[in-house]
């Protein structure tokens, strides 16, 4: 008779102390959400503030005009040491954040406050756990004004022509004449012949030749006043950066800072070439989306784009380098079909809004790639892919061809060059020295010229 009660008793408590469990289980869910890490990505194009955490976290913003800031209450946390360290993380000459301040708004309500050098459109976003990254708060920050990126290679290029007047004048009236390229593969004028250029490390080879208007002999003159002398743009893509390291070599080398250096050191060789500059759709340490390199490419109108990567296998036995063109039909390889699909997820290691990601608008870009510009692709990789080769091991020896996405361009001869394994140990150390960039550099810069010696830049209708 007396078990009873007790057994009563006893399960009456369990299932208080369980409820108790419970709330406090909840509670702490609730405040007790883990920072793992706070970073700052600053770069003219927009500067990205990103906090890293166990679990999602709620937020509320407030932007404020006048002085420009951004104010987020984030909900569910204490205000903890590597919530300050976003503080000291601001660089004095981050072009767009002035400051941070972070302070306990309420009982587990940490208000965070970015100071802002300008106008700003601010998105706050948040991304689920991908790859070596858990749950991201994103603040991607993106001034109001912006300087045109055609504007500002065609002011270099006055920089070399002093005579033409004044600065602002001769700035409009090129940026009236610079008029979009025709589509890629149509017949191309003659050229004048390459000229020889120096370089800052070693000679290179091959200078791509200035295009101009066809002439005959029955009038000399007038196809002298009618030369194109017009800007040839090359656009130069280095792979993933910011929130995307790329690969990581086993010395711990990140594909994102060696395929920049490399960039670099080609945009020197292409800026020495008369009436030819480079743009790099990221010249620093930021994440830019697939879709926006495409269209970083298109809005300079560039003659070819060129994205840089280095190649990561699970194994380190891989070796050599690789030159891949988009594919109508699907992969030439089921290593090309691979390197498609892992060089096609970076969006969702760095981190793309996708409530402002249009994929409608996406999808109709990447659909309009034609024949002929995969046919100039296939040209531009071959001569690309002859020189690589006297520099170092090639993984295949031919041109490889997949759906990359950051190749879709449809008016824009493109390619990616995988300069090599950065899985192999012995690559690696080739990719960190500054010989074998150097060597890289002066490889990709020939075999720019020597596309464009067969292939020459179409003319504009007008002379420059």
């Amino acid at each position: 008779m007396t078990s009873k009660p007790s057994s009563t008793l006893s399960r009456r408590s369990a299932l208080q102390m369980g409820s108790l469990v419970l709330l406090l289980g909840m509670q702490q869910i609730a405040r007790g959400a883990t920072i793992l890490a706070v970073r700052v990505w600053p770069a003219k194009d927009y500067s990205r503030v990103t906090i890293e955490s166990d679990t999602g976290l709620k937020t509320k913003t407030y932007f404020i005009a006048e002085p420009p800031r951004l104010a987020v209450d984030i909900e569910g946390i204490d205000l903890i040491p590597a919530l300050r360290e976003l503080v000291a993380k601001v660089k004095p000459d981050d072009p767009n954040i002035s400051g941070i301040r972070v302070g306990q708004n309420a009982p587990g309500v940490v208000r965070l406050v970015i100071d802002l050098k300008q106008h700003m459109l601010p998105q706050v976003f948040t991304l689920p756990p991908v790859a070596a990254y858990q749950h991201r708060l994103v603040f991607d920050l993106y001034p109001t004004q912006v300087l045109d990126p055609l504007e500002a290679l065609i002011a270099e290029r006055l920089k070399d022509k002093p005579d033409q007047g004044a600065a602002s004048d001769a700035i409009g009236d090129l940026l009236a004449r610079q008029t979009p390229r025709p589509a890629a593969g149509k017949p191309a004028p003659p050229s004048a012949a390459p000229t020889a250029g120096a370089d800052k490390d070693r000679a290179t080879s091959a200078n791509p030749p200035v295009a101009q208007a066809p002439s005959d002999g029955a009038d000399a003159g007038a196809a002298g006043r009618n030369k194109t002398d017009r800007l040839i743009i090359v656009a130069l893509d280095p792979g993933h950066g910011g929130e995307d390291p790329g690969a990581i070599g086993p010395g711990g080398t990140r594909e994102k800072d060696v395929v920049l250096q490399i960039a670099l050191r080609l945009r020197e060789r292409i800026n020495k070439i008369p009436n030819m500059r480079a743009f790099l759709t990221r010249d620093a340490d930021f994440f830019v989306p697939l879709h926006v390199r495409v269209q970083k490419a298109r809005r300079v109108q560039a003659d070819l784009f060129i994205s840089i990567h280095a190649d990561a296998f699970f194994t380190p036995r891989p070796q050599g380098a690789s030159v891949f063109a988009l594919s109508e039909k699907g992969a030439t390889s089921s290593s090309a079909r691979w390197m498609a699909d892992k060089e096609n997820s970076a969006d969702l290691v760095g981190g793309v809004n996708v409530k402002v990601k249009d994929a409608q608008v996406q999808r109709a870009l990447f659909d309009m790639s034609t024949t002929a510009q995969i046919n100039d692709s296939l040209k531009l990789g071959g001569a690309m892919l002859g020189e690589i080769g006297s520099v170092g091991k090639l993984h295949k020896p031919r041109v490889e061809q997949a759906g990359f996405a950051v190749l879709k361009a449809p008016d824009i001869p493109s390619v990616l060059v995988e300069t090599a394994f950065i899985s192999n140990p012995d690559e690696e150390a080739k990719l960190r020295s500054e010989a074998y960039q150097v060597q890289l550099a002066d490889a990709l810069m020939r075999g720019i010229g020597s596309y464009f010696a067969k292939n020459p830049p179409l003319a504009r209708n007008r002379p420059l």
